[in-house]
């Protein structure tokens, strides 16, 4: 099984449900392999991210390895995802992501486990999923997921096979309109004004971001592109982090795609020690 933990903004709301619950769109922040870690969300919710997920975490994998616990479970306030929609082929040939909604009814004995595992009723249990090309099919799984207690449901507007083409929004409202639990957004979200036109589209009670954010984590604050204040605060909070070089280097490459030349970007992309970037940033940008 896989599945993601998901956080809360430090803030007075005592879960995620009173997100959902506020009258107001909530902002989430993907799960991303590699990405995701701490740190990042640490970031993002500086920038009005609500509710962030960590990186998927492959059941087996957790038990079986410290390393991977100490790398994966390092949350604040959570609740459980399962994520029924990962469509890379690993995950699928093993049984996992988005394999799963060919599955409902194992889907609903999924959610119905963790649920009995948990004894606060007001624990959070999602599910993460992906389109059928039959959209009946969809409603059906969200709705036996519905019926065994899930919280909400992210639903990415596409097929398990569809990679870059549009995303079916218009499913996504059908979904909205199907179903009494908060229904998530998820596919081609790139700035704030494409979240709020995907809202008026489908109806949905929240929105979440992948690569958007990792492109400009202050998305959801109304920035067009990574102000230098993020690139200062994303430096503070990964030195604190200990957040490893790759990591480190690659989110500001994705921040600074936008705010950079050809030529700077072949100089910073090859910078190999966190020194290095550091002194880079503070010669060109005073950061």
């Amino acid at each position: 099984m896989i599945g993601d933990i998901v956080e809360t903004k430090q803030c007075q709301l005592k879960d995620p449900m009173d997100l959902f619950h506020s009258g107001q769109v909530v902002k989430i922040c993907a799960p991303m392999v590699r990405y995701s870690k701490l740190a990042f969300r640490t970031l993002v919710r500086k920038y009005s991210c609500d509710l962030c997920y960590t990186p998927m975490i492959v059941a087996a994998d957790f038990v079986r390895s410290a390393k991977a616990r100490d790398s994966e479970f390092t949350t604040n306030k959570d609740g459980i995802d399962l994520n029924c929609g990962c469509p890379q082929r690993w995950a699928m040939s093993e049984g996992y992501g988005a394999c799963l909604i060919n599955k409902p009814e194992l889907v609903r004995d999924m959610v119905r486990h963790v649920r009995n595992q948990i004894d606060n009723p007001r624990f959070s249990v999602s599910i993460k999923i992906r389109i059928h090309e039959d959209l009946k099919r969809t409603v059906d799984l969200c709705q036996k997921a519905e019926a065994t207690g899930v919280s909400w449901i992210t639903v990415h507007g596409r097929s398990v096979e569809e990679r870059h083409q549009p995303v079916h929004y218009d499913a996504i409202k059908i979904i909205k309109q199907s179903m009494s639990i908060p229904i998530v957004a998820n596919g081609d979200i790139k700035t704030l004004k494409d979240a709020e036109n995907v809202h008026h589209l489908t109806g949905a009670d929240g929105i979440m971001v992948a690569r958007g954010l990792l492109a400009n984590p202050a998305m959801f604050a109304g920035y067009e592109e990574t102000p230098l204040k993020c690139i200062q605060d994303w430096v503070d909070i990964a030195l604190e982090h200990g957040t490893p070089f790759t990591c480190f280097h690659h989110h500001l490459m994705y921040m600074m795609e936008r705010i950079t030349s050809k030529q700077e970007k072949k100089v910073f992309n090859v910078l190999s020690s966190t020194s290095a970037v550091l002194d880079y940033l503070n010669d060109h940008y005073g950061v």
